[in-house]
């Protein structure tokens, strides 16, 4: 059974379409793997009696000659998407007992295509983090270690648990969000696929927001193949979020035709960060070689506005983080911590409920909101992030996609740099460009440090242009030949 586990979404699929095991039995596998990897702490929800009776519904269907596109494919949840009668944390303390009653779209779009829930994955509080280590029920451990090393390293984050489940072959696929970076970056710290779609591609719809004009769901998978095909499932307009676009949805598996001959690749300048690392560097320009003996070109471009994206982002997602935050007060559902009055009873439960980070982003959001620093601050803010979406849209006058590293370095250890929030939030440095301009982006894994950790590169398209990305990113994958696998698969410890 443990070799299933170490099958591709896309050979699972042929497997089960061939019959040479059924969905119980992929099902049953995965909750294996999944007791296996509790160490590193990637689920806060597990699901099997319910993994298993949509694992029994997928063989009755197959059996019945009525097959659904992913059919019988063992899927885990991040725990921002709410999910019916499961219970849904944002993997904050204030949501304690929150069980919805409804689904959110684009998990009902995945059971409506027949994919099997596992369960629901750790992640940052609220999505407020970039290692998975803000979460109340304690930080997610990556599956792989340095070389020498067995100090245990994040995952990445928001979406940590998601990525990790993926790198333990704990899940064949997995769901995240992406706000400033939570889905690429940690698919490049644990050697994944990670993409975000285009802003308004898949819907937001009962997903628990932290900064709605930045939220972006998408999916994580071991291979480019297997993201497009979840994403295919993912995507679509949904006439409940004003922000999702009545676009209709490719079939993103047909785009890989490993084709890219004639198209024109940008090289950012602005990407060339004081201080990156020699091996980043090294890496970034392999990506451009492999893409160039591909038939691509390579054209230099320049993305001025990138230096004030970074402090850009920590203004708005923040801004918008307090407005959204201010449901939770102890009144209708979640945590409660009663005091003499109404007044206390909200100071008391949300100081109970939101943890350290989650704290700090809403009281810098509340500030920049505040009368006499909006316009200084958030309205600044706001034209700076028009500023880069112009500068994106020059740029895609001459190239067809933009290649830059994910992430300015691999994995570090959990606690490495928890007391300076600033180092914390440059992790996202290459990324936040792409969600405040709204692009598609996606990470491959393309190689390993010098320590042996997974590094990624990073693909950004035009708007609703992931066909391309896809095309491109499949070149990519193949020629970096990533298929380097986590000690903890061989060892089982963390």
């Amino acid at each position: 059974m443990s070799s299933l586990t170490a099958l591709t979404l896309a050979e699972a699929r042929a497997g089960l379409e061939r019959k040479e095991f059924s969905a119980r039995e992929l099902t049953e596998a995965f909750l294996a793997a999944m007791a296996k990897a509790r160490p590193l702490n990637l689920f806060i929800t597990e699901t099997p009696e319910r993994a298993l009776q949509m694992a029994q519904a997928c063989d009755e269907r197959r059996r019945r000659g009525a097959p659904l596109p992913l059919d019988g494919i063992p899927i885990a949840v991040k725990d921002l998407f709410c999910t019916k009668g499961i219970l849904t944390t944002a993997a904050s303390r204030i949501l304690e007992g929150f069980t919805p009653s409804y689904e959110s779209t684009v998990t009902e779009k995945l059971w409506q295509s027949g994919a099997v829930l596992l369960g629901k994955t750790n992640c940052d509080e609220f999505a407020m983090g970039s290692s998975t280590t803000t979460s109340h029920f304690g930080p997610t451990l990556s599956a792989w270690r340095r070389a020498g090393d067995n100090r245990p390293l994040v995952a990445g984050g928001s979406s940590g648990g998601s990525a990790a489940a993926i790198a333990a072959h704990a899940a064949l696929g997995a769901i995240g969000t992406d706000t400033g970076g939570s889905i690429r970056q940690p698919a490049s710290f644990c050697g994944v696929v990670g993409i975000k779609p285009s802003y308004g591609r898949c819907s937001r719809w009962g997903v628990v927001a932290f900064a709605s004009s930045l939220d972006h769901p998408g999916p994580l998978a071991k291979t480019v193949r297997d993201a497009a095909i979840l994403l295919s499932a993912m995507a679509g307009h949904d006439p409940k979020d004003s922000t999702s676009a009545p676009l209709p949805v490719a079939d993103f598996e047909a785009a890989l035709t490993g084709e890219i001959k004639g198209l024109k690749i940008g090289i950012p300048a602005e990407y060339r960060v004081p201080d990156m690392p020699a091996e980043i560097d090294a890496l970034w320009q392999s990506g451009i070689a492999w893409l160039s003996e591909a038939g691509a070109e390579a054209v230099e471009i320049s993305l001025p506005m990138t230096r004030y994206a970074l402090p850009a982002y920590y203004i708005i997602a923040p801004a918008e983080a307090s407005s959204n935050l201010a449901r939770y007060d102890g009144v209708r559902f979640g945590l409660r911590v009663e005091g003499g009055s109404v007044d206390e009873m909200y100071e008391l439960t949300r100081a109970a409920g939101f943890g350290a980070e989650v704290r700090r982003r809403v009281l810098i959001g509340t500030y920049v909101l505040s009368a006499g620093y909006y316009e200084a601050y958030y309205l600044k803010a706001q034209r700076v992030r028009a500023l880069v979406a112009r500068d994106f849209a020059k740029a895609f006058e001459k190239v067809d996609l933009i290649l830059t590293p994910t992430a300015p370095s691999p994995a570090f250890a959990v606690g490495e740099k928890s007391d300076d929030p600033i180092a914390m939030y440059l992790n996202d440095v290459f990324t936040v460009t792409a969600d405040l301009a709204g692009l598609p982006a996606i990470s491959v894994p393309a190689g390993l440090s010098a320590e042996g950790l997974p590094l990624g590169l990073q693909l950004i398209g035009r708007a609703f242009a992931e066909e391309t990305v896809f095309r491109a990113a499949e070149v990519l994958e193949a020629a970096a030949g990533f298929h380097h696998a986590p000690a903890f698969l061989a060892s089982g410890e963390p």
